[in-house]
C-alpha cells in the first residue's frame, strides 16, 4: 500500500538526517513542519531506487515534511501530471527550495510547461514568478522557441521583472533572457534591445 511505502521512506530520511543543514535552514527562516537536512544527492539517489511513480509522489508531496516534498518532485511522472494537480502543488509552495527544485527538474518537463510558465510570469506572485522564469530557462535552453505572441508577452514580463522584482525574480529573469538570447542571432538582438531599453546590458 502506499501509506506503508510513505512510512517505510520516511524511516529513511533518519539515516541522512543532517542535522546542522537543518539548523542552518531555520536559521534563515526556512520553517518546514519537519526538515531532516537530507542532502539533495541522497534524496535524488532514493528517487532513482524506487523510479517514477505517481501515486507514490501524490501521497508524499501530502506530508509537510521538506525530504518529502522533494522526492514527490523527482518520482512524479512529467508526462502524468496533471496541470490541475501542478496548480495545487505551487499554491500548497510556501520554500523557495522546492519551488527552485520543483522548476528545474520537473515543471519544465510537463506537456503544458510553456503555457503554465507565461501564465506564472504573469502573476504578482514573486515565488510563481521566479518559477515561470525557470522553467523558460530550461525550456529555451532545450531549443523550444516561443511564437510571436509568446516573445511579445514574454519580452514585456522579462523587463517589467528585471525593473521591479526581488532579487530572486530578477535573477530569474535575466537567466531566462541569457537563454532566450541564445536561441540564435535575431533573438539576441530582441533580447539585447529588450534590456537596453531599461539601461540593462545582456553581457
Amino acid at each position: 500500500m502506499t501509506a506503508d511505502r510513505v512510512k517505510e521512506i520516511k524511516r529513511c530520511f533518519r539515516l541522512m538526517m543532517d542535522g546542522q543543514t537543518a539548523q542552518s535552514m531555520r536559521d534563515k527562516g526556512v520553517a518546514y513542519r519537519i526538515n531532516w537536512g537530507a542532502p539533495l544527492p541522497m534524496l535524488k539517489e532514493k528517487a532513482r531506487e524506487i523510479g517514477e511513480d505517481y501515486e507514490l509522489a501524490i501521497a508524499l508531496w501530502k506530508d509537510d515534511v521538506r525530504e518529502c516534498k522533494i522526492l514527490a518532485v523527482f518520482v512524479m511522472p512529467a508526462d502524468r501530471m496533471l496541470p490541475e494537480v501542478t496548480d495545487i502543488w505551487m499554491e500548497q509552495t510556501r520554500e523557495w527550495e522546492i519551488a527552485e527544485i520543483a522548476s528545474s527538474c520537473l515543471y519544465w518537463r510537463l506537456p503544458f510547461a510553456a503555457e503554465k510558465a507565461y501564465q506564472w510570469i504573469a502573476s504578482d506572485n514573486e515565488m510563481y514568478q521566479m518559477c515561470g522564469f525557470s522553467v523558460l530557462s530550461r525550456l529555451f535552453m532545450n531549443g523550444q522557441e516561443p511564437n510571436t505572441r509568446g516573445i511579445n508577452e514574454y519580452i514585456d514580463q522579462m523587463t517589467a521583472a528585471m525593473q521591479g522584482g526581488t532579487l530572486r525574480v530578477r535573477k530569474a529573469a535575466m537567466a531566462s533572457a541569457i537563454r532566450f538570447s541564445e536561441l540564435g542571432l535575431v533573438y539576441r538582438r530582441m533580447a539585447e534591445n529588450a534590456l537596453k531599453s531599461i539601461g540593462i546590458e545582456l553581457f
